[in-house]
């Protein structure tokens, strides 16, 4: 079985927090998991929750909260009492406010997305056009309860910064990188990351148990005959970087292999950073049975990072309208 990023303990306090009245979708997004993750933990971990204690905390809640409202009404009786007031007047009923449009926005983008936080939610809606502003949102947000937590910065010396060059057209340069995951069984596999470094538009990522250097290669051709040969591609110093085959296949398509210096991948940052958005809301969110299950989610969220997804450092627009606002006339 896959080894997971919660120890046993944790798992169940994160069932008993939605035994204790959280709803499912607040304890996935709190803790970076998703909801069919939450339901294999409760079809595994369930059983250890012992029934006679979770009906004694049920109605140690029920006579707290009892008490409290017999508190609140003697208090409020006695104040009326003291001021000469009656309690009709003392009640007031505030006007609701219809956010069901806020709302189900809100809701069904964190459902398809659910490790944004707010500045790409909102992102989103200024690029979908929604009529409702920052404050609307934000305040709809916060009763939600969908904020993430905030990790401290660790603080670093200063350092000299040297920043990539972005490339000034599309298909000019390419950035690759392999990334490695589990299945649900403990089965690992590995995914194969291309990117256009000129607005970030994910090209293509291949998933498979093994990815050799012929799979690469077959993986960029299939590429080159859609898009075209690119002028450089960027990689690291992996087995597969650095095959002969990889090398001469690169040369009969005239496409320099830029490799980076080892041990720094910074100097691979954008398809790096690629990587952590991939992670973050595909395979750390979510639990996998096969290899499919990896390639259909992968795939759909290929689309929605290029076509949807803002991108801050592209003006906040997704990187397909960024391509085709800058180069109208280019088609892929």
């Amino acid at each position: 079985m896959k080894k997971s990023r919660f120890s046993e303990a944790q798992i169940v306090g994160i069932l008993k927090e939605v035994e204790m009245g959280a709803r499912v979708s607040e304890a996935c997004r709190k803790h970076g998991i998703s909801e069919p993750t939450y339901y294999k933990w409760k079809s595994q971990f369930a059983g250890m929750t012992v029934s006679h204690l979770a009906q004694l905390r049920q109605l140690q809640d029920e006579n707290a909260k009892l008490k409290r409202m017999y508190a609140d009404l003697a208090l409020m009786h006695h104040a009326c009492q003291a001021s000469g007031i009656a309690r009709s007047t003392l009640r007031y009923r505030a006007v609701a406010r219809d956010d069901s449009g806020v709302i189900t926005f809100i809701q069904t983008h964190m459902a398809l997305n659910p490790r944004h936080g707010f500045g790409l939610l909102y992102d989103s809606a200024r690029h979908q056009g929604k009529p409702w502003g920052k404050t609307v949102l934000w305040r709809v947000y916060c009763e939600l309860r969908l904020n993430l937590p905030r990790r401290g910065k660790k603080r670093l010396p200063a350092r000299i910064k040297q920043p990539l060059q972005a490339a000034g057209q599309p298909n000019q340069g390419w950035s690759c990188d392999f990334m490695a995951d589990a299945l649900w069984s403990g089965r690992r596999f590995r995914t194969f990351n291309v990117i256009d470094e000129f607005n970030r538009e994910g090209l293509r990522i291949e998933v498979d148990t093994s990815l050799p250097a012929a799979r690469v290669i077959r993986a960029l051709n299939e590429l080159v005959e859609v898009r075209g040969a690119p002028r450089s591609i960027r990689l690291d110093n992996g087995p597969e970087f650095i095959a002969h085959a990889l090398a001469q296949w690169a040369q009969s398509k005239r496409i320099a292999l830029n490799h980076i210096q080892p041990g720094k991948p910074t100097q691979n940052a954008y398809v790096e950073r690629f990587n952590k958005t991939y992670r973050t809301e595909v395979l750390d969110c979510y639990v996998f049975d096969s290899l499919q299950e990896v390639r259909d989610m992968t795939a759909d969220w290929l689309h929605r990072y290029n076509h949807h997804r803002p991108h801050e450092a592209l003006g906040r627009i997704p990187p397909v309208e960024y391509r085709v606002k800058l180069f109208p006339n280019l088609y892929f």
